[in-house]
């Protein structure tokens, strides 16, 4: 009888093997699998009463689901597309670090104003909700310094007043994409 050492690597694939089988068996059919059937009768549910879900009463959502039209601006990103383009678009002029329409996060690179020499601000964006409201976008703004000596850069105190004058920036902007787009819908 021959005896194979099992690794910790060998252990660790194969528990998320079984993980992978084990989700990918739990997926069961939807309605549009099976047209002829009532709704809500599969081979998984022979009788067709109705179940509950661990994930509650709409079910598991991921990258957006379907489509609903409820006048949040659309659906495919995570959070409310209007304020999403806004932020966008209010903060245009500086480099962006990253942007994850999932999560509602909008980090920029450092932005040095050419007329400012000596100064230069990062804006982080956090968008709260699918809604459009006034609450609903958080900005984050961080300045530097560069040293006396022409040195490194060192953190800087931002008036309050900024991160609020961009917040509502956001929101006027948005609020105008929201106005276009009412707009465009009624013409047609």
């Amino acid at each position: 009888m021959t005896y194979l050492p099992l690794t910790r690597a060998k252990l660790t694939a194969a528990a998320l093997l079984c993980a992978t089988l084990l989700g990918l068996a739990a997926c069961g059919p939807s309605e549009s699998n099976f047209p002829g059937q009532p709704t809500g009768k599969g081979p998984n549910n022979p009788t067709g009463e109705e179940r509950e879900s661990i994930f509650g009463e709409d079910g598991l959502t991921l990258f957006g689901g379907a489509a609903e039209e409820d006048n949040t601006g659309g659906s495919g990103i995570g959070v409310n597309s209007f304020l999403w383009r806004a932020s966008l678009d209010t903060i245009a002029f500086m480099p962006l670090a990253s942007a994850d329409p999932f999560g509602g996060v909008i980090i920029t690179d450092w932005y040095q104003d050419p007329k400012a020499q000596g100064e230069r601000f990062k804006v982080t964006v956090y968008i709260l909700d699918k809604r459009l409201r006034a609450d609903g976008v958080k900005v984050a703004v961080f300045r530097q310094e560069r040293a006396a000596d022409g040195g490194e850069w060192v953190d800087a105190e931002v008036n309050a007043a900024t991160s609020l004058q961009i917040e509502n920036a956001i929101l006027v902007r948005a609020r105008q994409l929201r106005i276009n787009t009412i707009e465009a819908t009624e013409q047609k």
